[in-house]
C-alpha cells in the first residue's frame, strides 16, 4: 500500500518522510481545500525531500472551470515547478457542464513531456464518474485520481470507489487513490471494501486531528497495521 499525505512546508514534509509517508501532496491554504504553494516553499521541499512530491496547481477555491486569466496563472505555476526540477503536479479542470476539460488538460501536458499528474477531487464533481475515468485513461501522464467516489468522504463513497478500483484493474488505467475522511479507525473497513493500492491522508495523521499540529507517528503505524501492509 502507498500512503500519501498532505504537507504544507519543508519542515513537516521532512517529518512525514521520516514517519513513513510514501509520497507527499504539497499545498498551501489547506482550509480552502489546498491551493498552489509558493515558489519558495516548492523549492525548499523539492531540495529537501527524497520521496515523490506532487505539487498542487490550483489558483483559487471557487470552482474548477477556469477562465483565461486563471489558466495563465496555472501554466506559469507549472513552468515554475518544472524550472525547479519537478515534474509531479496535482491538477484538475472541468468544463462548465462538469465534464473533464480535455482542452486544458492537453495544454498542461504539452508543457512538459514527462509530467506525472494526479487528477484531484474535481473528479468527484463530474456528471458521470465512469465516463470521466475513461476520458482520463487516454492520457498516460495522468497517473492517479484522487477521489471519494463522488461522495463527501470515502466511507460514504466506498461502493463507487470499489467499482472504480475494479475499472482501474480491468483497463490498467490511472490508479484510484481514495481520499477524504480516511483515518486509522475506519481504514480497515474501507480497505476491505475498496481494495485500493494507494490512499491519501490529511489531518487524521496529525496530532489533535489538526493541520496546525505536527504529524503523529502512531497514526502512520496504525494505518499500515489495519491494512496489513
Amino acid at each position: 500500500m502507498k500512503l500519501e499525505v498532505i504537507a504544507q512546508q519543508a519542515e513537516e514534509a521532512k517529518q512525514a518522510e521520516q514517519f513513513g509517508a510514501d509520497r507527499l501532496e504539497l499545498v498551501s491554504a489547506i482550509n480552502e481545500g489546498g491551493l498552489t504553494p509558493s515558489y519558495g516553499t516548492i523549492k525548499q521541499v523539492l531540495q529537501t525531500i527524497n520521496i515523490p512530491v506532487q505539487v498542487m496547481i490550483r489558483p483559487h477555491s471557487y470552482h474548477f472551470h477556469y477562465r483565461s486569466a486563471d489558466l495563465a496563472i496555472i501554466y506559469e505555476d507549472i513552468k515554475n515547478v518544472i524550472s525547479l526540477g519537478g515534474n509531479r503536479i496535482v491538477f484538475g479542470a472541468l468544463t462548465e457542464d462538469n465534464k473533464i476539460d480535455r482542452a486544458t488538460l492537453e495544454t498542461v501536458i504539452k508543457l512538459h513531456s514527462d509530467l506525472d499528474i494526479t487528477f484531484h477531487r474535481a473528479f468527484d464533481e463530474v456528471t458521470d464518474l465512469t465516463e470521466a475515468y475513461h476520458t482520463l485513461r487516454n492520457y498516460k501522464q495522468v497517473k492517479r485520481i484522487l477521489t471519494a467516489g463522488g461522495a463527501s468522504d470515502c466511507l460514504t463513497g466506498k461502493v463507487k470507489l470499489k467499482q472504480l478500483v475494479s475499472l482501474e484493474k480491468e483497463t490498467n488505467g490511472p490508479v484510484i487513490m481514495p481520499g477524504s475522511g480516511l483515518s486509522s479507525t475506519n481504514m480497515r473497513e474501507i480497505h476491505q471494501a475498496v481494495g485500493a493500492s494507494h490512499y491519501h491522508f490529511g489531518k487524521s495523521v496529525r496530532m489533535k486531528q489538526s493541520y496546525a499540529e505536527s504529524f503523529d507517528p502512531i497514526s502512520f503505524i496504525r494505518i499500515r497495521e489495519k491494512v496489513g501492509e
